[in-house]
């Protein structure tokens, strides 16, 4: 027995005892989602333990249905709680011999049976935790693919991805973090192909996580393993889609499943893993490669389009004969650069507003802000047309970004390059870019380099990127993940 399990309070023989227990430390006849049912089975006192909410109340009338038919059978002799275990009809039953396991296993959504004598209980897993059906994710829409996606629960998350992957190797193994949350984590990977590194890695990190809860779930799991600080790039991928989630299992990608959370955690990932999208790979290599190119074009256009133009409007020599029309016809009372960041902070300001503007309203919030705000403002002489239309432009880039995390990051990278511009004009744009992309560089996941492969440069691996290939000609997995097995199933 270990130290730790020495600390804890064994099951007493006393049912009156034990209900004390229960009353002191879960709240027992306080709280009124959880309660004790009291009855008798072969003359025998038991109790059963249950918490409102958690558990699916026809499993468990048809549980007492069967244990309390027992007293109508005088034949029946023996060990009671071996009889009521046998005849308890349910797939996953367990034996629990302290009481801190009990709290733990009702407050979780499980049934507990304790019986007058015996010093262990009985445990059934009848939970049924609220929330939705699978349904497609808002931000990972596709036109051609699945239409189900993770919920808050963990189980039909596991579901969903064992589904995919009938794999005997595929591994889910669950832990409690929390010291008051008790929150379910689920570390899912390929066995023989997962590095076992890795792996280890993520359950240390897990372990060593002190906290009283998670209440933002996957999020607070990311601070604690990655270790992120005020870095805003996101380091580890996010996904609502079994099939994203799947194919990067078999890649080699250890998962992490939050319980009460509908995202997957992705490690380790690089940046290039966060400007994929499932369309690409629901469409011919052709095509997926096209909307590729154009979602990089979108990308670049919402990190540099508008401090290259503010450039051309601080120098206008720079620009050829041919482009001359670019930059304002006119002067104007407030300097460009200012009129950049106020539209930029504008742009902000609607979406936020049409996060928390109910669905019906958001539109007509749309229509105002376009018609009214912006053209009002031009015609007044607060912005120039060209700083709505780059402006815009970069936006529009920004939403193209598949992932939500990066796309936020990258703007304020837009932001400070643009006042480098600013205040040196053509250095500060080379020197910015530059930082920039050290910066980037400098960035490691999980031991795994931030641009991979193009920081450090992988020839295979960056033709991938560049390129959407077949599925029949993708024979390799990633060297990126260290796979043990390199080369995928023919």
């Amino acid at each position: 027995m270990t130290e730790e399990t020495s600390k804890k309070k064994p099951i007493s023989p006393s049912l009156a005892e034990n209900e004390q227990f229960l009353k002191d430390r879960v709240g027992f006849g306080t709280s009124f989602d959880v309660g004790i049912r009291k009855f008798k089975i072969l003359k025998t006192n038991v109790y059963l333990l249950f918490t409102n909410g958690l558990c699916d109340t026809q499993f468990i009338t048809t549980i007492l249905r069967e244990v309390v038919n027992l007293n109508e059978k005088e034949e029946a002799k023996g060990n009671a709680i071996e009889i009521i275990q046998n005849r308890i009809n349910h797939q996953q039953v367990s034996t629990v011999r302290n009481l801190d396991e009990v709290v733990d296993q009702v407050l979780s959504g499980l049934v507990v049976f304790l019986i007058e004598g015996e010093e262990k209980g009985i445990a059934v897993d009848v939970r049924s935790y609220p929330g939705r059906s699978p349904q497609e994710p808002d931000t990972e829409k596709v036109i051609r693919g699945s239409r189900d996606g993770f919920t808050e629960n963990i189980i039909v998350n596991t579901a969903l991805i064992r589904r995919r992957i009938r794999d005997e190797r595929l591994r889910h193994e669950i832990m409690q973090v929390g010291e008051r949350s008790k929150t379910d984590i689920c570390i899912a990977y390929l066995e023989d192909v997962a590095d076992p590194g890795l792996v280890e890695k993520i359950k240390k990190e897990l372990k060593a996580i002190e906290t009283d809860g998670l209440t933002m779930a996957d999020k607070t799991i990311e601070e604690y393993i990655v270790k992120q600080g005020f870095n805003p790039y996101p380091l580890v991928r996010y996904t609502e889609r079994p099939d994203v989630a799947a194919s990067h299992l078999l890649e080699g990608h250890v998962l992490i499943l939050v319980d009460t959370s509908p995202s997957v955690i992705i490690t380790p990932t690089t940046m290039f893993h966060h400007v994929q999208h499932a369309e690409e790979y629901r469409q011919a290599p052709a095509v997926g490669t096209f909307v590729r190119w154009v979602r990089f074009l979108g990308i670049a256009a919402s990190l540099f389009l508008l401090p290259i133009w503010f450039l051309f409007v601080l120098e206008p020599h720079l620009l050829p004969e041919a482009l001359s029309f670019i930059g304002p016809s006119e002067e104007t009372n407030i300097p460009v650069v200012l009129q950049i960041f106020l539209a930029d902070i504008g742009i902000e300001f609607l979406r936020m507003a049409a996060i928390h503007t109910p669905t019906p309203l958001s539109t007509a919030m749309g229509l105002i802000a376009a018609a009214l705000i912006g053209q009002i403002a031009i015609d007044v002489g607060l912005f120039v047309p060209e700083v709505i239309l780059y402006v815009a432009v970069s936006s529009i880039g920004t939403f193209a970004t598949p992932s939500y995390e990066l796309s936020i990051a990258n703007k304020m990278a837009r932001l400070l390059i643009l006042i480098l511009v600013a205040i040196f004009h053509v250095p500060g744009l080379i020197v910015g870019s530059t930082l920039y992309i050290l910066f980037l560089a400098s960035i490691k996941s999980l031991n795994t380099p931030y641009l991979w492969p193009f920081i450090p440069f992988d020839p295979i691996g960056f033709l991938k990127i560049v390129i959407r290939s077949s599925v029949p000609g993708s024979k390799l997995r990633p060297s990126i993940v260290n796979p043990q097995n390199r080369k995928r199933s023919s």
